[in-house]
Formats: C-alpha cells, sequence, structure tokens
C-alpha cells in the first residue's frame, strides 16, 4: 500500500510533502518528494480515556451534579448500566466504537464498569471493528485480570492498596481518576504509583512537583470537565512537566470524537496546535504501551487519512491547525491499522 500526500512525520510531526509504503503492516518506506495529493496522513488517534458502557444513557441527567451523574455504586450511569441487558450494552457500545474508528480513532483506554463480565461486554462490542479495546476494569481484581489493567474511580472513595499490589503482580497497568473535583485525592492517588492519572483539574504546586519528579502521565478530559462544572485542568503547566493525552470521557455527556476534543482543547489553552495532536497521537500510544504512534520507517502503521480538499479544509495553510482546530469525522478518509 502506497500514501501520499502532507505526512506528519516523526514526534515532532513534522510536516513534509511525500510519501510512504506500507507492506505487512509495518511503514516500509519513508520518502520526502513532490507529490499531487492534497491528503494529509498523520498518525491514527488514541482516545485515552473513556467510559463506552455509558452510551446507554446518552445525553441523560441534564442538571444533575458529578456525584449525582457519575459516583458509584448509585450514580444515575450506574442505575442505567444495571437496569440494560447485556444485548442493550452491546449494541449501544458497537454504535460508539464504529463511530470513534470512522473518526481516525485506532485504540482507546477504557474504565470498564461491570466486573468480569463488562470487560467481556467490550470485547463482543469491538468484535470485528478495526479497534484497539484496552479494558481498564474498575470493580474487582478478578476483571483486572480478565482486563488489560485497573482503573480505579479515585483515591477518597476507596482504599486501591490490594487491588494496586494484585496489578503488579498481575504485570498489569494501574490507574486512577485524581483532582476532579478538589486536590484531596491527589496524594493519596500519587501514593499508589500509578500508571497514569485522570483528569488532574486541581493540582497544587506539591501535586505538580511530585507528577514532575516521578514522571507520571496524565490524559486530560477537557469538554466532560467542563460539562460537569469541575474547571479545566492547567494544560500548559502539565505539559511543561510530563507527557499529556487526550480522552473524551463519558459517552454519556460527550460525543467519543477526538475531533472535537481537540477543537476545545485548542480554543480553551495556550498549548501549541503541534502539542495538541500530539495529546490525541503519539502521546496517547506511549500512555497505552502501544507499540505505535509516531510515522517513521519500520513502526506499525497505524495511519489516518484526512482529505485536505474536502469543502471544510480546502485552502487551509497550516495542516496541523487544520487538523486540529478544523476537521471532523467527515473529513477522515480512512484508518489504516495492522490487526493488534
Amino acid at each position: 500500500m502506497e500514501l501520499s500526500g502532507t505526512i506528519l512525520r516523526g514526534r515532532d510531526l513534522e510536516a513534509i510533502e511525500g510519501r510512504l509504503v506500507i507492506e505487512n503492516g509495518r511503514i516500509e518506506q519513508l520518502e520526502e518528494e513532490s507529490v499531487e495529493s492534497t491528503d494529509i496522513v498523520s498518525p491514527a488517534f488514541v482516545n485515552a480515556h473513556t467510559h463506552v458502557g455509558d452510551s446507554i444513557a446518552k445525553e441523560a441527567g441534564g442538571g444533575l451534579t458529578l456525584e449525582e451523574l457519575v459516583a458509584p455504586p448509585d450514580g444515575l450511569k450506574h442505575r442505567l448500566l444495571r437496569a440494560a441487558s447485556r444485548e442493550e450494552l452491546v449494541a449501544s457500545i458497537r454504535r460508539s466504537l464504529r463511530f470513534m474508528r470512522e473518526g481516525g480513532t485506532a485504540a482507546f483506554m477504557d474504565f470498564r464498569e461491570g466486573g468480569v463480565e463488562g470487560v467481556s461486554v467490550l470485547r463482543e462490542a469491538a468484535e470485528g471493528i478495526d479497534i484497539e479495546a484496552i479494558a481498564y476494569a474498575r470493580e474487582s481484581i478478578e476483571a483486572m485480570e480478565a482486563g488489560d489493567g485497573f482503573g480505579a474511580s479515585g483515591a477518597n472513595d476507596a482504599d486501591f492498596d490490594r487491588e494496586r499490589a494484585a496489578a503488579r503482580e498481575a504485570d498489569k497497568p494501574f490507574a486512577i481518576h485524581a483532582g476532579e473535583g478538589d486536590p484531596s485525592d491527589l496524594t493519596p492517588a500519587l501514593d499508589l504509583d500509578p500508571a497514569y492519572l485522570v483528569h488532574v483539574v486541581h493540582p497544587e504546586h506539591e501535586h505538580l512537583e511530585r507528577i514532575e519528579r516521578e514522571s507520571v502521565p496524565v490524559v486530560c478530559c477537557p469538554r466532560s470537565n467542563l460539562v460537569t462544572g469541575v474547571g479545566l485542568a492547567p494544560f500548559e503547566e502539565l505539559a511543561s512537566r510530563t507527557t499529556l493525552a487526550l480522552g473524551t470521557d463519558n459517552v454519556m455527556l460527550n460525543s467519543p470524537s477526538m475531533f472535537r476534543e481537540m477543537e476545545f482543547t485548542a480554543k480553551c489553552s495556550e498549548l501549541p496546535a503541534r502539542e495538541i495532536l500530539r495529546m490525541a497521537t503519539v502521546n496517547g500510544a506511549e500512555i497505552a504501551g502501544l507499540d505505535y504512534g509516531p510515522i517513521e520507517a519500520g513502526e506499525r502503521a497505524i495511519v489516518m487519512v484526512v482529505d485536505g480538499d474536502s469543502d471544510n479544509l480546502a485552502g487551509a495553510r497550516d495542516p496541523i491547525r487544520a487538523i486540529v482546530r478544523r476537521a471532523g469525522v467527515d473529513d477522515v478518509r480512512a484508518v489504516h491499522a495492522p490487526p493488534a
């Protein structure tokens, strides 16, 4: 397979005109040369934090507080999840995954409700869709062992020492929500030595220092944080200290579109477009421990092809800003990814 156009090469996403040749799922050649294609070839998206089970409850709970919406065990989403049949859950999640794939997402990291059964539901929903579904089970050690890691609700909700030890024993990552509503759970979350933190809207100086010192990555979910009224993370400060990625969070509240997440981040922060695109692609892949990310010879070919001559993007002077601030699902020509 050969792709050509403006290629966003390497971790720096250097925009070059050229072509790349893909063989057996690997980028065999990447050559800078003059081409006629107006396509933009970018690393595919990695949605670094989702709750796709919430697909059963899109736009439910208007006007409720964050706790009323999502707090276990009796927040609205948890009641709706318990009331839904397995068939309903699989069907609703599957539709979200199809939308994600069509919108350029090659992998996502899901904090998985429902225990072992919840992991099984996600696996079934992803069957036949070329998307890498990474399940961070939330509710038991058994679910973590069935999935790909443990995703904790927050250090103020419970003592997760046992789950952290079990994840370490199983050689699987442990991640945790922290600093979403206030800073009170950030220190105990960091004490658990997490693979990464989710949200970090309200870090204090000591938390920022520790995040940098201990090289703890952070996944930001700005649209979700705004709609739940908790505020916005200090993106610029965090980006200067650690690896940042983007997630769309609850499907209940937001479409799982990385284009929307990037545009919102770009227009609510001082981060440059290049950094935001890194957050949505190669940084997420790095945090997830996936063996792909930058477009380089020899790497796995996980790429998204965007139509640079669509009615929406034609005439854009900067391909990276165009993808981050303007592009949408309809501008995606294809996502190329070998089997996981």
